[in-house]
């Protein structure tokens, strides 16, 4: 990992144990430089796949209820056969981590493809096999110089999409417009992209949840055009639980300059700060109060 990826909002703690890490295709385990899938495989030709992040924290899979919910109803509405149930795909999980022999800090790629195709083309009925099941689990804990500084954001001019256009709710493997804003961001001298929905209000981030601080007020999008994130809800519910407002909310630019201060939520990295938006400081242009304060009650939530 080179020093421009410390900037990133998925950005991690380096670990040499990683290196030995194996890594879980369908069924079988394989080096990390030997794991391979078909170039024929749909979720290379077409990123027609779905996937899901998870951590293990001191022996527990945060959230797995939530996060293979959220896989096979993605699954299912691309009609994708994972071709097992949900506690025999937990079970493979589990059976990764006990490989790797891991039993804290690691977080764990899931990722389906519907299968190896007869020919490279879009339509699904030239899949010749089941779906292509890869699990990845690394040792991986949040970067800590980057939640002490913040985030950089660019807002880009790539929206995010509706439901309609193409649902983000849908956890797909297809990210090229996200890789897109990001670049744009990247490009500025931003860390991630602040990305609006079709009518210009605030959305989401290119990989991340977006929410804003306003007194003591948490305001974040309707979630109609953002990922349907896990994080996010749990964050909201946190806050919402402590007798804090939490509004879900279209809201503008201009009334996210104004903010008091502003954070990102994710799978990997909790909560980060963002302590620049569009070259402009928000708040004081460091990690405020607020933030860490819904950042105590998520770690304490999670046990960390």
């Amino acid at each position: 990992m080179n020093d421009a990826t410390q900037a990133s909002a998925q950005s991690y703690a380096p670990d040499s144990r990683n290196d030995e890490v194996e890594v879980y295709v369908n069924g079988a385990f394989f080096p990390r430089d030997a794991a391979r899938v078909s170039v024929f495989d749909s979720g290379f030709v077409l990123g027609d796949g779905v996937w899901e992040g998870l951590r293990l924290v001191k022996g527990r899979l945060l959230a797995v209820d939530d996060h293979m919910a959220r896989l096979y109803e993605g699954a299912n509405s691309i009609q994708l056969d994972i071709g097992m149930d949900l506690d025999a795909l937990v079970g493979e999980i589990w059976k990764t981590l006990r490989h790797n022999k891991m039993e804290d800090g690691a977080h764990i790629r899931l990722m389906i493809s519907r299968g190896v195709k007869s020919t490279p083309n879009q339509d699904p009925r030239f899949i010749v096999g089941g779906a292509t099941i890869v699990i990845v689990a690394e040792y991986k804990q949040p970067n800590a110089a980057l939640k002490a500084r913040g985030l950089k954001l660019l807002t880009s001019t790539i929206r995010c999409s509706t439901p309609d256009v193409f649902d983000l709710r849908l956890n797909s493997h297809s990210r090229l417009n996200f890789i897109q804003a990001l670049i744009q961001a990247i490009n500025m001298g931003a860390d991630e992209a602040l990305m609006l929905d079709d009518r210009g209000f605030v959305a989401s981030c290119n990989s991340t949840n977006f929410f804003i601080v306003r007194g003591k007020e948490l305001w974040t999008s309707t979630g109609s055009t953002c990922f349907n994130g896990i994080t996010r809800s749990k964050v909201i519910t946190l806050w919402r639980d402590a007798g804090k407002p939490v509004f879900e909310k279209d809201y503008t630019l201009a009334e996210t300059y104004a903010a008091d201060e502003a954070f990102v939520t994710g799978t990997l990295g909790g909560i980060t700060p963002v302590t620049m938006i569009d070259g402009r400081k928000v708040g004081s242009g460091t990690p405020g109060p607020v933030t860490a304060g819904i950042s105590e009650l998520y770690k304490a939530f999670i046990g960390e």
